[in-house]
Formats: C-alpha cells, structure tokens, sequence
C-alpha cells in the first residue's frame, strides 16, 4: 500500500533537514521542489501586484467655494439664476430691495457734504490765521473737527461698499457672483426677507476636484505626497496632495487627499467613488503577501542561489515590508533579475525552522 502524500513529502524533506544549519541555502532534488509545489519567477518580470482598491469621495477644495449674502436686512426680489447654473465673475444674479440700504446711502451723503463743509471752513481759518485775524487755538479746532468728519465720511463709504453700493444711486441692491463658477445651492427664495449675512447663493470652480480616502493604516507605509492615484475603471488620475495625521478610532483608518485635475469634470462633488493606489518607488519591489514569512521577529522572502538537473538551492533573504497594495506587499531588500519563490514557502520555511530553530 503506498503512503499518504503528506507522509511521503515529509520522507523526501528528512534528508535535507539533517545537519541545516539557521541561514545555510536549503538544498532540495527535483521531487522535494515538486513535492511541495515550489514555483518561483524573476523579479521585476511581470511581477508587479495589484494597486489597492480604495473607497473614496469627490470633494470641492474648500478655497474654490463662495457664499453671496445679504449685505443687508432686506427683500430678495429678484433671482436671476438656479441650481446648476454656470456664471461669471461680476454677473448679477439676485436684486434685494432694502430701507437699510438707502439708510446708509442717505448716512453716507451726509457724512460726504458734512466733510467737504468743514474741510472749505479750514481753508478759510487757515487764510485768517495767516493774517493774523483768529488766534491758532482755533484753527487747530477747526482742523480736529475737519479730521473727524473726513473719518466719518470714510467710514460711510466703507459700509456702502460692504454693502455693494459703491457708485450706485438708490433702488435695489444687485449682488453679483464672485467667481467664475456652477450654482452648487440656492439657499433663499423670491420675496422672502433675509437678515444681514444670510446666505443666499453658493458658487463653486469645479476645477481641480479632490479625492477624500479613508486608507488602511498599511497603506501609508512608504506613501508620499506626489504619489499617483486613479479612479478606478477610468483614465481620471491625480496625486496625492496630503496625507492625514490623525487615525479614525472606529475604521482605524487615516485621510488621504488627492488632487484631480485633468477629467476633473468626469467627476461630481459627493460622487463615491474608487481609486487606485501604487506607492511607487523605483527600489521597491512587489510581492504576492504569501511570498513573504515572520521568523524570529524577520521578515523573509525566499530567493532561489542556483539550480541544475541534481535540484536547486534556496536562500531565506531578510526583506523589509515598507507597504501594501492589494493583495501583495512592497519590499526592500530584493534586487531585479533575482528569482523569488511564490509558492511553497510555507514548506521551505518548515525546514528552515525544523533546521535552525527559532
């Protein structure tokens, strides 16, 4: 009767396990490397693992976004575009009719003839002065009080151009966009009385757009600003512009921040979406996660030294684990052109420490 497969694999390793010493070349025959399935190939020949697959959400920069508000208490009469809507910098895209508004151009009037008063009596006290008709005390009075009117006047039109009204007569205010952009809200309607500073458009430039995605604590392992990022079953790439300090105590994730700007307009803010992370670095190699074993607090890969018809000899190399993506693991310590053991590692590695021990 012939023996288990497992019993017969374990009689073909006795020899080679006899007198190993820890990192000595394991050397196995033919049916030992075929016993335990041994499949090897060569470094940096099509050996590249899988980006990760990441969920992510599209976001407008927060420095691209504007508010038009009420500068004034008043009535929206008039709006003249919608959610949706593209506009220019400058276009008018709401009217407010408001008491306040021509209470403060009637201020600001006052202030300005006010000032421009004063100001012809100074001249004229500094003329008397000059001949000596008033005494200097009140000159220099009559100059405070001309300061103190030019101030006013100042702060007058100050509160005008808060409000939107510089050069304007009376009637109402019209409220402009700031920015070249997309309407993203309309926060108020025709004929409603708003407060000063209520909200009444929001205006965004959808270009750039960026990526917001929570990644795995093993990601960031040798990630950098810079490194590239695609959406997922798309040509839409960007790069990684921030990587987040704190970690979420409930997904033990952190924040990563891609910028996209070609195909930005492919995307829309608050779309979910995937994306595709590599951490590239030209001395990191990629390998399957079941290439690699922990020895001894080591980490390991193994690497074929030489083979011919007698067998080949294998060699337990240290590598450092500086990431993940996908299904493998990005490594140090390998060079191209070296062949790298995929499968069977777990059976190398059951002689190595039936060899050495740990």
């Amino acid at each position: 009767m012939s023996l288990p497969r497992s019993l017969f694999a374990l009689c073909l390793l006795l020899p080679a396990l006899n007198g190993l010493a820890a990192g000595e070349p394991l050397h196995l025959q033919p049916a030992q490397i075929r016993s335990l399935g041994i499949e090897t190939r060569v470094m940096g020949d099509n050996l590249e693992v899988r980006p990760s697959r990441l969920p992510a959400r599209v976001v407008i920069p927060a420095d691209q976004i504007r508010l038009v508000s009420a500068p004034v208490a008043g009535l929206i009469e008039r709006l003249t575009v919608a959610t949706g809507a593209w506009v220019k910098q400058g276009e008018v895209v709401a009217n407010l009719s408001s008491p306040e508004a021509l209470t403060l151009q009637r201020d600001a009037m006052e202030a300005q003839t006010q000032s421009l008063l004063l100001h012809q009596n100074l001249k004229r006290d500094i003329q008397l002065f000059s001949e000596g008709l008033i005494p200097e005390s009140r000159l220099q009075a009559t100059r405070a009080a001309a300061g103190q009117a030019e101030a006013h006047a100042s702060e007058a039109h100050q509160h005008l151009a808060m409000a939107g009204m510089v050069g304007r007569g009376g009637g109402p205010l019209a409220l402009t966009a700031p920015i070249d952009g997309v309407v993203l809200a309309t926060e108020a309607t025709l004929g409603q009385r708003v407060e000063a500073a209520a909200v009444i458009y929001r205006i965004a430039q959808l270009r750039p757009l960026w990526l917001e995605i929570q990644a795995p604590m093993e990601i960031f392992l040798g990630l950098a600003e810079g490194t590239p990022v695609r959406v997922a079953n798309s040509d839409i790439e960007g790069k990684v512009i921030a990587i987040g300090p704190n970690i979420d105590p409930t997904s033990q994730t952190r924040l990563l921040r891609a910028l996209v700007e070609a195909g930005s307009e492919h995307l829309t803010p608050g779309q979910s979406v995937e994306v595709e992370i590599t951490p590239a670095a030209a001395k990191h190699q990629g390998l399957p996660a079941t290439a690699v074993i922990r020895q001894g607090g080591q980490t390991y890969a193994f690497v074929q030294l030489a083979s011919d018809d007698q067998g080949a000899r294998f060699e337990a190399r240290p590598v450092h684990v500086i990431g993940q993506s996908g299904e493998g693991v990005l490594v140090e310590g390998l060079q191209k052109g070296e062949r790298v053991v995929l499968r069977g590692v777990s059976g190398l590695k059951a002689m190595m420490t039936g060899a050495g021990g740990e």
